[in-house]
């Protein structure tokens, strides 16, 4: 029997919280962390053609990453194990939410998921070691459109619960928003 799915809006329209269900018991649980036919009735309906998956430590941060046009990808995040505090920057040209974020933690406890739309920079901070991460994703990396933005911008100013302690080089290297590349238009559109 298909496990309900409740969506919640954020600070950001189009970045969206999901809240799939968890059946507990002495065993531990079972969640259906994804199912096409509950997103759709939850009024949530996109096509996901690659899945990733990440093992962090506490305070490895990756991010902030997104693919330009018209690679574009948007990610369907969630916590298989650990937690993460998660978060989207909003980069389409236009939106009266540009250059602004939004956060969540996502743990393995609550089972939450976050909905980062296509147009949006994508980043989290690991919070406990051996997080894994999985993302659900609307189009296949394309090493050639990737960009970053840099996750201590305070132009953009996102609040880190904790401190990093683990940055790729590249993601160090990451341009400040106002330099970075992006080519997104912004539409309405919120799920």
């Amino acid at each position: 029997m298909p496990m309900p799915i409740t969506l919640r809006d954020t600070a950001i329209p189009g970045v969206l919280v999901a809240q799939t269900g968890i059946a507990r018991d002495e065993r531990g649980y079972f969640a259906e962390v994804y199912s096409e036919k509950s997103f759709a009735d939850a009024g949530f309906s996109r096509g996901f053609v690659q899945d990733n998956v990440s093992l962090s430590r506490k305070g490895v941060l990756r991010g902030l990453h997104y693919q330009l046009n018209p690679h574009a990808m948007g990610k369907l995040v969630r916590v298989l194990q650990g937690s993460v505090y998660d978060v989207a920057v909003d980069l389409r040209h236009g939106s009266p939410t540009f250059g602004r974020w939004v956060g969540e933690t996502l743990s393995a406890q609550n089972g939450l998921a976050l909905w980062v739309p296509e147009g949006f920079a994508h980043g989290f901070l690991a919070l406990d070691d051996n997080t894994l991460v999985l993302y659900k994703c609307t189009a296949i990396h394309t090493p050639e459109s990737e960009r970053s933005v840099a996750y201590n911008d305070p132009a953009i100013g996102i609040e880190w619960p904790i401190e990093p302690t683990l940055v790729s080089e590249k993601d160090q290297a990451a341009p400040l928003l106002r330099e970075a590349e992006h080519n997104f238009p912004y539409a309405a559109r919120t799920r």
